[in-house]
């Protein structure tokens, strides 16, 4: 069984954010395998201080945690396809980012895997891109296929993303000996900078690609086919693995985030998976009762709008909102009655609402329960 993340770190339920930071690193440093060398109980403890600082350091997992425990992270990974998270396994894949935040206090990134690695320099992991995408109504009710066109560096085609002019090649970094740091000891901890002659490549370009520049990557505008599923709403983020910027030195590429904007809808107001319009009808209309075509995403419907129905009533239509995006079925549509009060009257018309004014005093039980009771109000006064 999994241990509540809390105890893990040793913090109340109402700690900061600040405090949680504090108290991982206190951990991290106690753990840390530098330190606890060939200890399996240290690594794994490690490891679970660091899933708890990962869950916990993110508000929105920190509050489905709170709220729904171990199984509450575990099913928020497992909506990634739609949504801004990619399962532990991408906790960990920011572990690397994590020790490098606070490396230099206990040993630096390299140690963690392994020690150090001569000549065998891992590069910088490329960076995730954003992109805002707009939606009608309909394309998110129902999903759909966008192409976007992104700019981003991509690896350069003419050196393959080693920076180096072709028929070339790299020599080792003589200040760190390929390490791409430079360490110092200090106490317990081996206290890791990054080499000021290769910034951290551990090897040196003497003749650099004239197309990168050295920089092994170039900027290019990609089109890229994005698959949005039905049901997705404003502030949902589509992931896709790989398609950020290309990775220095053949790092991994990072990834593109898709941030959803849905556009609004001249009829329709949507509020979770349900969907509210408004619909007006005439004074005589609403005395006697009718029938009104109420539109509907997929479609019209009619429905039935009783004698005596009074403006802003709602009336509820089963499964014609949007549908889920997680399961099977819809939300329903909202329809608010709207009473019209005539503007332009005919000679005619005129003649016929004076008449039913004359005798309109017990077809208005609103109206006169209140000039009842004003009257009782002057009755008081006087």
């Amino acid at each position: 069984m999994k241990r509540d993340y809390y105890e893990v770190l040793g913090v109340s339920r109402d700690v900061s954010e600040e405090e949680i930071k504090k108290a991982y690193r206190k951990l991290a440093v106690k753990y840390h395998p530098d330190k606890n060398q060939g200890s399996r109980e240290a690594e794994e403890k490690f490891k679970e201080v660091s899933e708890a600082y990962e869950v916990l350091r993110d508000p929105k997992l920190r509050a489905q945690y709170d709220r729904f425990g171990h199984e509450g992270v575990r099913q928020e990974f497992a909506r990634a396809g739609a949504g801004g998270f990619g399962g532990l396994g991408d906790a960990f894949r920011t572990f690397e980012e994590v020790l490098r935040e606070f490396g230099g206090g206990f040993g630096g990134v390299d140690d963690f895997f392994g020690g150090t690695r001569t000549g065998e320099f891992v590069g910088e992991r490329g960076a995730d891109l954003q992109y805002e995408l707009g939606l009608t109504l309909e394309e998110a009710a129902y999903g759909t296929e966008k192409k976007i066109s992104i700019p981003r560096l991509e690896q350069c085609p003419e050196c393959k993303g080693s920076g180096a002019k072709p028929g070339t090649g790299k020599t080792v970094c003589p200040v760190c000996q390929g390490h791409g740091q430079v360490r110092n000891q200090v106490g317990f901890f081996s206290l890791a900078q990054t080499c000021s002659n290769c910034r951290g490549a551990g090897e040196i370009i003497k003749s650099p690609c004239q197309k990168c520049r050295g920089q092994g990557r170039v900027r290019h505008r990609r089109d890229i086919k994005v698959k949005v599923p039905h049901g997705i709403d404003t502030g949902s983020r589509l992931r896709i693995v790989g398609e950020g910027n290309a990775g220095l030195r053949g790092a991994r590429p990072g990834d593109l985030y898709v941030a959803i904007q849905i556009l609004p809808h001249e009829i329709f107001e949507r509020h979770n998976d349900d969907l509210y319009c408004r619909v007006p009808i005439s004074f005589s209309q609403a005395a006697l009762g009718t029938e009104v075509v109420v539109p509907t995403l997929n479609g019209k419907l009619r429905m039935t709008v009783p004698a005596g129905t009074q403006t802003g009533k709602t009336f509820r239509v089963r499964g014609r909102g949007i549908p889920h995006l997680h399961g099977y079925g819809r939300g329903d549509e909202y329809v608010e009655v709207v009473v019209e009060t005539p503007t332009k009257l005919t000679k005619r018309q005129k003649e016929l609402l004076r008449e039913m004014a004359e005798s309109e005093e017990e077809a208005y039980p609103l109206r006169k329960s209140f000039i009842n009771k004003v009257k009782k109000l002057w009755e008081k006064k006087t």
